[in-house]
């Protein structure tokens, strides 16, 4: 458009003037800004040849001009105008580009670029659209805990500066949060800084909570612009302890309850299924009707059989919320008759009986002398052999460490018995003579030998074994003698005795002397006898060798007439 000057308007005033009124354009143009950033509008207009300068203005909200930065054609100069919000934040190009720095949201208006010629205005509109994304939103002002069945303030959901204000959205395990009475309630509100026009946006959570939301994380998220569009942020995770009642009662026993033994210590442990757990029970012990008062535990120290029975807790407050359990206190009784030291006379009789009572059938071993027997030990007539020690042991096999064990020992006393053998040497030159003896305890031997004789070895003995051994002595009497052997113990002292005869043995030594001269007699006169036979035969056999020489020639020759008269016959 163009304008003629008249004589009361100077021309450029009168362009100036028509400019602030009149709204030639191209239309209206929008830069979005990020906050904090340097906002860049470019003029839009060609600049004309006859250019004398070019300003920039904005609007007010009532519309009023108010110009911010003048830039001459013809003297390269720029200025900028007395405005306080854009003081050091302009910078006007040679293209009359308009660049603001530090972007506020106070900047977001109407900009206007205008060229002036001689004869005419040019204007190009911007419009500024700034941005701030806001914080990332935070979950505050959380519920120490959510109750079920309860409609109760989960938390806050804040985030913070921005511009324009956003939108806020819960979500469950990921899903989107939707309003429903009693159950879900969200209030939404939002608030602007009055100095930096920036938004706070919160959101509150009313929300019932069931036992599927245990471990359930909740999120929240701010939905905002930005300079090039929608975008969206997410809250960190947070998850709720989710408090509900008891709906059962459990009762636990330590150790475990078939393994309890008389002596133990019993510890029982009531437990509610709720969050949190119940810290009071009742406890119930057997034939008492009424409940002892205590925490999750109970325990019954040094416990006998008599506590086996129904063991039951409860609530607190809910008595008709109980569990019971049984509870056998086992145990294993041993009665061994005689046990300890006993002292029997052989041939005695001895009933033994080991008695058992127990819980449960128990099994029953029997070992004499760390030796396992195959049946219990009966004795109607003691024998030395019966002596020892004896142990009856028994157990369970189901509780560990339940066993008993009882012992006797059985000594087996008895006066000593001797017998006396004689055995003779089969040359018949000694004699053998043994003293058995028997008895309990040991008896020692004392020999003794009445005549003239000679003991041929030391006495030997044989190892004492189930109260026998023997003593035996080898003797070559010379005359008749009497061998005494005397055992004693501290019971009683025996006494043996056995006569030996020397005649039987003198006799046998005669004849075997009269024996061993006669046959060397024999042989004595069988050699002379040889040697005379030998030289009569040797003086014979000179004179008949000439007469054999002689017989031989004469068989020659008749056989060589014998042969003859075989070829003449032929």
């Amino acid at each position: 458009m163009a304008l003629k000057a008249s004589p009361s308007c100077p021309l450029v005033f009168c362009l100036l003037i028509s400019a602030v009124v009149l709204r030639p354009g191209l239309g209206w143009y929008t830069v979005n800004s990020a906050y904090g950033d340097t906002i860049i509008m470019p003029c839009r207009l060609d600049i004309p040849q006859n250019l004398m300068f070019g300003k920039w203005k904005y609007e007010k909200p009532d519309g009023s001009p108010v110009f911010i930065a003048f830039r001459s054609s013809t003297k390269k100069s720029v200025q900028y105008d007395e405005v306080p919000e854009y003081k050091d934040r302009l910078s006007l190009s040679e293209n009359y580009t308009l660049s603001i720095n530090n972007a506020r949201i106070s900047d977001e208006k109407r900009f206007v670029c205008m060229l002036v010629t001689e004869n005419n205005v040019f204007e190009a509109s911007t419009v500024v659209k700034v941005f701030k994304q806001p914080t990332k939103p935070e979950i505050v002002s959380k519920a120490l805990f959510l109750e079920t069945e309860k409609l109760q303030k989960l938390g806050d959901c804040i985030s913070k500066d921005s511009y324009p204000d956003g939108n806020i959205t819960w979500y469950r395990n990921g899903k989107v949060l939707q309003p429903l009475e009693e159950v879900v309630d969200i209030n939404f509100k939002k608030q602007m800084d009055p100095v930096t026009q920036l938004y706070t946006m919160t959101s509150s959570l009313e929300y019932k909570a069931t036992k599927a939301d245990i471990q359930m994380p909740f999120t929240c998220s701010v939905t905002y612009y930005g300079p090039s569009g929608q975008k969206m942020v997410y809250s960190e995770q947070a998850v709720f302890d989710i408090y509900y009642p008891t709906e059962q009662v459990t009762i636990q026993v330590l150790p475990p309850k078939n393994s309890i033994k008389e002596g133990d210590n019993i510890t029982l442990k009531c437990m509610g299924n709720g969050n949190p757990p119940p810290e009071e029970f009742l406890f119930y012990l057997p034939g008492q009707p009424e409940g002892i008062r205590s925490s999750n535990t109970y325990t019954l120290t040094d416990v006998r059989r008599n506590a086996t029975g129904e063991y039951r807790c409860s609530l607190k407050d809910e008595k008709n919320m109980v569990a019971s359990t049984v509870i056998t206190v086992h145990y294993l009784d041993l009665s061994l008759n005689p046990s300890g030291e006993v002292t029997k006379q052989i041939g005695d009789a001895l009933p033994i009986s080991c008695t058992i009572s127990a819980s449960r059938n128990a099994t029953v071993v029997w070992m004499k002398d760390n030796i396992r027997l195959r049946s219990s030990p009966s004795f109607p007539s003691l024998h030395y052999q019966d002596a020892g020690n004896y142990v009856c042991e028994t157990a369970l096999q189901e509780v560990e460490g339940l066993k008993k064990r009882e012992s006797l020992t059985l000594v087996v006393e008895g006066k000593p018995q001797i017998k006396m053998t004689k055995k003779t040497d089969p040359s018949g030159l000694s004699k053998t003579i043994i003293c058995h003896v028997e008895g309990f305890p040991k008896p020692a031997i004392q020999w003794t030998i009445t005549g003239s004789g000679s003991v041929i070895n030391q006495t030997e003995e044989s190892p004492y074994v189930n109260g026998r051994y023997y003593s035996k002595i080898i003797i070559s009497p010379e005359e008749n003698v009497t061998l005494t052997c005397a055992a004693e113990n501290q019971l009683e002292r025996t006494v043996n005795s056995l006569n030996v005869s020397a005649n039987e043995n003198r006799e046998k030594v005669n004849d075997q002397a009269k024996l061993i001269v006669g046959i060397v007699v024999g042989l004595l006169l069988a050699a002379l006898v040889a040697g005379v036979v030998y030289w009569l035969y040797m003086k014979k056999s000179k004179t008949a060798s000439k007469h054999v020489n002689k017989d031989l020639g004469n068989l020659e020759e008749n056989k060589k007439l014998e042969e003859n008269n075989h070829k003449t016959e032929a």
